[in-house]
């Protein structure tokens, strides 16, 4: 199989478009902005160092969650000091929209894809997916044998009362749970309305804290202040391989799939060496990194994972498919408003 799939990292830079930069890219630097937490932690170890050893270009990077990149981008305007941002995909939409993103260059490694890694503008691309559930300590529900939770509507039992954790809304993951609780009550992205009224009057005397870091939010797991939350598939399955006894589940209405996208910044002053990166993290080795050390299902079809490593990650086109897919167009056209109601209302 390695020889199929360009000889790995071997030969990476040859079949994902690499080689020509090493050639001209000595002693270059690339900025890339994205997530922090789990997540960082693979890209240092695993993606960056194999993309330096391949191409010559050292890698810089900038941690920050997809809004506070977004507003990067939005600052650095006209004198972009970024090369490659890396968002959850409602952000990338608002990115692509704004003209802040190049358009992708064309490589062998898109031809690998499922279709839902590709976005319509052609200037971003879905690099990984994971899936918004529930997280639970599963250690502490066996303990005072409370069932596994199955429901959306399982975060509003007495029992959580400030045992409870979910994202803001200008995460994706506490945006998601806004969109559910409206779509469970009568509403949903054109009527976000009882979603609001859910938070407000059920949930929130269960919320010890509206979390958005994922540093703080495994903290909050493993001093045992919050037992359940609101979260992703890749967050649960990276806090679990600590040794937490953390358990993630899909409630019976649906989880949600969450896209992280990744484009060159329009604007860049090193862009051949920012769309190799993309395409590097495109490839069958970087692809299987993020899948087993940071919990993201691979887009690359190729990608081939044993059984234990497909746990906790849609994996191939049946379990992708089954996640339910929220309407951006309308979140993003109403997420500023939201976003205050959210602070004024909810968080206040």
């Amino acid at each position: 199989m390695r020889s199929v799939m360009c000889g790995l990292m071997a030969t990476a830079a040859l079949c994902c478009g690499l080689a020509p930069v090493q050639a001209q890219a000595q002693e270059k630097t690339i900025y890339v902005a994205a997530y922090g937490g789990s997540f960082e932690q693979t890209m240092r170890k695993e993606i960056i160092p194999a993309f330096e050893k391949a191409t010559g270009v050292k890698v810089e990077y900038v941690a920050g969650n997809s809004t506070d990149n977004l507003a990067k981008l939005q600052a650095q305007k006209g004198n972009q000091q970024i090369d490659v941002v890396i968002l959850d995909d409602g952000p990338m939409y608002q990115a692509v929209a704004l003209n802040f993103c190049g358009d992708l260059a064309k490589a062998p490694v898109y031809d690998q894809l499922y279709d839902l890694a590709k976005m319509p503008s052609g200037k971003a691309i879905n690099f990984g997916a994971v899936g918004t559930g529930i997280v639970y300590n599963k250690a502490y529900f066996d303990e005072n044998k409370i069932p596994a939770p199955t429901s959306w509507k399982d975060i509003e039992d007495p029992r959580f009362k400030k045992k409870l954790a979910v994202p803001p809304i200008n995460n994706s993951y506490g945006l998601h749970a806004l969109v559910m609780m409206a779509r469970l009550n009568g509403g949903g992205e054109t009527n976000i309305e009882p979603g609001f009224k859910e938070f407000k009057d059920k949930i929130n005397p269960n919320v010890l804290a509206y979390e958005p870091s994922p540093g703080k939010m495994t903290e909050l797991f493993q001093s045992n202040q919050a037992v359940i939350a609101i979260w992703g598939s890749g967050r649960a399955k990276a806090l679990a391989d600590t040794g937490f006894p953390a358990a993630f589940t899909y409630p019976k209405e649906g989880g949600v799939v969450l896209g992280s996208a990744a484009c060159q910044v329009a604007g860049s002053k090193n862009a051949p060496e920012a769309q190799a990166f993309i395409q590097h993290m495109l490839g069958v080795e970087a692809q299987t990194s993020l899948a087993v050390s940071a919990g993201f299902g691979p887009v690359n079809k190729t990608v081939e994972l044993p059984a234990d490593k497909q746990v906790g990650i849609p994996y191939g086109p049946e379990q992708v498919g089954k996640l339910l897919v929220v309407d951006w167009n309308t979140i993003n056209a109403n997420r500023e408003v939201w976003n205050k109601r959210w602070t004024r209302e909810i968080e206040r």
